[in-house]
């Protein structure tokens, strides 16, 4: 039912304007949805098909046909009856009734012969309870039936409840709000048996009054077509009065009024078919399709082929020729021009619910895209939209087209203005393209997304989603600048420091870790390099403590209780720096600032040997499984201290760097990972892969190379470097030169008991302490002698073979350096 004022062609613009609330409304509700995570491709599959599409675009389709309402070129939806309304408390309410029905009252179609003036007409008196008694009503009510008829007359009573609770009430007028009711106030005053009264009011008039005057109408006409159109004669003189070569061609062809024999039929098709005769409606259709067609009122045929491909979808007869009359239909609307465009939206969309009824689900989706292609930007994503779950529906699924389909869908959306929709038609693209090799649609994909997000407001989605795209290599100058600007804007906005676990910028390789620990430190000249290792060997035979079974190294002198022996376990000292060498590379091709790069570690104390191996391998397995943020690791400066690098990194540059960590207390040191800090925004984090055990096809485990990150802090050792200073390169036989031997301690740790080893005690003897104040030695003074006498006691005692031990009581302090006289013969 409609409003007498509402029986009119529908403004383009307060229609689009009704079809956009709908839009609108749906895009606040949006959301809430949006700060979930993105569906999967596992839930989408799984969802029935009635939740594929949100439920509001059924209301919008709804809306988008209702703009063709009371059109002129068919009668679908023209007035069946006329319910003529007036109060009780109308002083004269059967004048009422003549002024309501007074020409000058009528819609405009029906004063321009359009629509049929001669309607069912149906009489109300409306009583309000709270106004008075039903007595007067009902004496109206005996006047009315006198003059008006007995059986259209009816008295309704409303309002009964004294108070103002109509929740009952407007939760059953809800569902008519979309049809004329969003400016009028709810039923605040109705109660249970002033609705149960209307709906028997409702069902009598439809029943007992509508239903049998479209009855008798169907015989008045058909009885009146069956006279002038069927039958051979009738048709012979139709086409022979119809064959004009002069006929001008118009959309709308010759303007038909409602007394003639081509609106007659209409009439008479349309109410078959609403009253399901459908056989009876095509018949006549298809009758009409041949008089339309010789007038050339394209518009009309059109209309009656859309009619006609829906009854034979009704009767589920010949699925070809319903498809061949909705394509006729379709083509001739757009064929007409932006008069039709409409009428091709709404054939399209009555096609399209036809091929999914069926389970063409592939076909319906074509027609949702030719149709969209007719339609402004917003009604083209609702409709593309569509498309998109038609393809998820069809067999076999079509996932690409689905995520092509919604990513046009977000598209049109965000043309529109409705961004809530945009984003959510391309998170639902988002696991069509995960890890899909086509890269540049994967970065449009996330950089719209986190775009929008942020226009929105909800950055830490914004971010992580343009994560994504910050490193894309393959991009242009303009586009990374833009990636780049966008993605720091958003940071800037949320005013704190994001933690990213792998960021991708700068691109940390792995594979070239390499950890340097003094152990593996030479501090000697290039010549000593090419010295055969056996005579190394021989030198420190004599300087390893003697012992009864046979050690291999020094480490195997420790008992097997002690956590040192810990054979996953590397060896550092407490104090000296442990440094790790590690690659990094810019692949944009845009300078990145990186600062504050620096190692992320644990060091644990206390551990007695049987926690050593358990610790260091729960701590890997940890770390592997669960990824743990970066506050999880902060510095501790009471145990450790790592260093802190910057650095400026070109376009598409690759540099080598060193990262220091010093531990300071014994224990287990772990190297966890690395962190850095881009641009003073991002705090970025990666953590090192575990050394794991593989399983090879034969079922034997194979060693997988990977970094050994556990050290093994002992504490402080004494670290001594020596020189000797102005050794001469030649020198003659015979030549006897006093040399100094400088040995520095850079360690924080004193040293003493010092011992030396010679290889060749002829050419070098240790001296005495004296001897750094000689100017000249005694023995070689003229007339003097020399005895075996001039070497001192202390020397002779302190040399033993080629093994010297400096006299016991000298101690080389921290950061010190001790000087011992040579002589070099």
């Amino acid at each position: 039912m409609v409003y007498a004022s509402d029986v009119r062609k529908q403004d383009c613009e307060v229609a689009d304007a009704r079809i956009k609330l709908v839009v609108s409304e749906a895009n606040e509700k949006a959301l809430p949805d949006l700060l979930s995570d993105p569906p999967q491709l596992k839930d989408v599959l799984n969802k029935p098909e009635a939740e594929l599409c949100p439920l509001w675009i059924k209301k919008f389709n709804r809306e988008l046909i209702r703009t063709l309402s009371f059109s002129d070129h068919e009668t679908f939806d023209h007035p069946v009856a006329c319910l003529l309304v007036v109060s009780s408390k109308d002083k004269e309410p059967i004048s009422k009734f003549a002024d309501l029905f007074n020409a000058n009252q009528l819609p405009p179609l029906l004063n321009e012969g359009i629509m049929d003036p001669q309607i069912l007409k149906h009489y109300l008196v409306l009583h309000e309870q709270q106004d008075g008694p039903q007595e007067i009503a009902v004496n109206i009510l005996a006047e009315m039936r006198t003059t008006l008829g007995l059986n259209d007359c009816k008295l309704l009573s409303i309002n009964s409840s004294t108070q103002a609770d109509g929740s009952d009430a407007d939760n059953s007028w809800s569902t008519y709000k979309a049809h004329g009711l969003h400016n009028h106030e709810g039923t605040c005053f109705l109660n249970m048996d002033d609705l149960n009264e209307i709906k028997d009011f409702m069902q009598d008039f439809a029943s007992n009054h509508i239903i049998p005057y479209m009855e008798q109408k169907i015989r008045v006409l058909n009885q009146q077509v069956a006279t002038t159109r069927k039958g051979f004669r009738n048709q012979i003189k139709n086409l022979w009065w119809r064959k004009r070569d002069d006929v001008p061609e118009a959309a709308n062809g010759p303007m038909y009024t409602f007394t003639s024999i081509e609106s007659q039929i209409r009439v008479l098709s349309d109410y078959a078919f609403m009253l399901r005769d459908y056989e009876l409606a095509l018949s006549n259709y298809r009758l009409l399709s041949t008089d339309y067609k010789l007038d050339k009122a394209w518009k009309r045929f059109a209309g009656v082929q859309e009619m006609s491909g829906l009854c034979y979808f009704m009767l589920d007869q010949s699925r070809k020729d319903a498809e061949y009359c909705m394509e006729n239909a379709f083509t001739t609307y757009l064929r007409i021009g932006s008069s039709g465009q409409r009428n091709a939206t709404r054939c399209g969309l009555w096609w399209a619910e036809m091929l999914k009824t069926r389970g063409q689900h592939r076909e319906a989706s074509t027609v949702y895209f030719r149709i969209s292609n007719e339609e402004p930007s917003l009604h083209s994503a609702v409709l593309l939209e569509q498309a998109a779950c038609c393809y998820l529906l069809s067999s076999p699924r079509m996932l690409r087209k689905y995520g092509f389909h919604l990513i046009l869908a977000g598209n049109s959306y965000y043309l529109s203005d409705q961004k809530q929709h945009a984003v959510r038609a391309y998170r639902n693209a988002l696991f069509v393209y995960k890890q899909n090799p086509w890269s540049y649609i994967n970065n449009h994909v996330h950089f719209n997304v986190g775009r929008w997000y942020g226009v929105l407001g909800i950055f830490d989605v914004a971010i992580k989603h343009l994560l994504e795209v910050i490193a894309c290599s393959h991009q242009s100058l303009t586009t990374q600048s833009m990636f780049l600007n966008d993605f720091f804007h958003f940071v800037q906005s949320t005013g704190e420091k994001f933690d990213v676990y792998k960021l991708q910028l700068p691109v940390f390789n792995m594979s070239s870790l390499r950890v340097v620990n003094e152990d593996h430190r030479t501090y000697a000249s290039n010549a000593d390099v090419d010295v055969n290792e056996s005579i190394w060997q021989e030198l420190e035979e004599e300087l390893i403590p003697s012992s009864s079974v046979v050690r291999t190294n020094w480490l195997d002198t420790q008992p097997k209780s002690s956590p040192f022996r810990n054979n996953k376990a590397c060896v550092c000292v407490a104090g000296e720096a442990v440094k790790l060498n590690v690659e990094l590379k810019n692949p944009l091709q845009i300078s990145v600032n990186v600062s504050g790069i620096s190692l992320i570690c644990q060091l644990s104390t206390n551990l007695n040997a049987s926690e050593t191996g358990a610790l260091t391998t729960a701590a890997e397995e940890d770390i592997a499984s669960t990824k743990p943020s970066i506050s999880t690791f902060e510095s501790d400066g009471n145990n450790f201290t790592v260093s802190k690098l910057d650095i400026v990194l070109g376009g598409g540059e690759t540099k080598r760097i060193q990262l220091e960590v010093t531990p300071k207390v014994i224990g287990i040191l772990k190297l966890v990972g690395i962190r850095w800090t881009l641009s003073d925004s991002v705090v970025g984090y990666q953590y090192f892969e575990v050394a794991t055990q593989k399983k090879n096809k034969k079922g034997k485990r194979g060693a997988r190379r990977s970094l050994n990150t556990n050290l093994i802090v002992i504490k402080g050792l004494p670290k001594l470097t020596g020189y000797i200073e102005c050794l001469p390169t030649k020198a003659f036989t015979g030549d006897l030169q006093l040399l100094t031997l400088n040995l520095r301690n850079q360690s924080e740790h004193a040293v003493k008991n010092i011992k030396m080893k010679i290889s060749h005690p002829r050419f070098v003897i240790p001296g005495d302490s004296s001897d750094l104040d000689l100017e000249f030695p005694q023995c070689l003074r003229k007339h003097v002698q020399s005895d075996s006498n001039t070497v001192s006691e202390g020397t002779k005692e302190n040399v033993k073979g080629s093994l010297f031990a400096f006299p016991q009581g000298i101690k080389i302090q921290g950061g010190t350096t001790f000087s011992w006289p040579l002589w070099f013969h």
